[in-house]
């Protein structure tokens, strides 16, 4: 008798640390990012790409939580820290360069939580932390060569954020591009040292136009302001991240737009086998993490 109920309460013990989705089935992600789920930029290919995986699995199968707007390192290290203590998630997802510092601690504190960030390629040694990012450059590279075909000024001008990850290789290719197929043309580039800075992205193409510039680009959430100044102006605009064709609308090119799915259907299938970390995921052309769209 003594002998059973000892077996029957292990059980339980081991039934309340048993992640969720052993328990139901279901596989649930929580999900922190800087900016809004529609900032046609890069929270909003993280979100797109979360709901592209819930399609495929269906929603039976796969639940996720997505805290946006969350652009301050302290607020979302709070989320990120009740996530992981909560054992309610199999998947915790810091979407933001910033975010490496809080997930490196609480990955080493969790070591029974899987973590994935981004964009870097650091899993700070640690075997339940995922790593992603974007060879931004291509597709960068590709609407560079188009930028410099079609300008008619021969000046193009460059709103930037910060000059670190995904964003810094995107204006790299960029002007690579740019200057393979028009090397008579002038790129101008501006980091305005913010990724949400709408104001200060304006003032940035603002100038640009000012100079003589006839297209722009930019990355990150603050492109939007960008973007109106170069409808109101005529100038023609090219994006990274997600598709901007209906805002930027007659001024509108070509996108690279970022596919998360790509990185995440192979996490998730890491995950289930038992995997908890330590790769590293980089989308590229050739894999389908990053594709090209040209508005019509």
């Amino acid at each position: 008798m003594k002998k059973a109920l000892l077996i029957s309460l292990i059980f339980v013990l081991l039934l309340s640390v048993i992640p969720s989705m052993a328990q139901d089935g279901v596989f649930r992600v929580a999900a922190v990012a800087p900016s809004a789920t529609n900032d046609l930029a890069f929270s909003q290919s993280m979100y797109d790409g979360l709901m592209a995986i819930q399609q495929e699995m269906g929603e039976d199968a796969f639940q996720f939580d997505f805290q946006d707007g969350t652009f301050i390192v302290d607020d979302a290290a709070v989320a990120l820290r009740e996530w992981a203590a909560s054992g309610d998630y199999d998947l915790v997802i810091a979407h933001g360069s910033q975010f490496g510092s809080v997930v490196e601690e609480l990955a080493a504190e969790f070591s029974e939580v899987s973590f994935a960030w981004g964009t870097d390629e650091e899993t700070f040694g640690l075997d339940n932390v995922y790593a992603y990012t974007a060879a931004a450059d291509e597709g960068g590279y590709v609407n560079g060569v188009m930028a410099g075909l079609m300008t008619q000024s021969n000046v193009v001008g460059v709103v930037g954020p910060i000059e670190v990850g995904d964003a810094k290789l995107y204006v790299d290719g960029f002007v690579a591009g740019v200057g393979a197929s028009n090397p008579d043309a002038t790129v101008n580039v501006v980091y305005i040292q913010s990724f949400s800075d709408v104001p200060l992205a304006t003032e940035a193409a603002e100038t640009h136009i000012a100079n003589g510039a006839d297209i722009l680009t930019g990355t990150a959430q603050m492109v939007v302001g960008a973007i109106a100044v170069g409808s109101e102006s005529g100038a023609r605009w090219f994006g990274t991240q997600s598709s901007q064709a209906e805002l930027a609308g007659d001024s509108a090119v070509a996108f690279q737009v970022y596919r998360w799915e790509v990185v995440l259907a192979d996490i998730i299938a890491n995950i289930q086998s038992g995997v908890l970390g330590g790769q590293s995921y980089v989308i590229n052309l050739a894999n389908g993490g990053l594709v090209m769209e040209f508005a019509g």
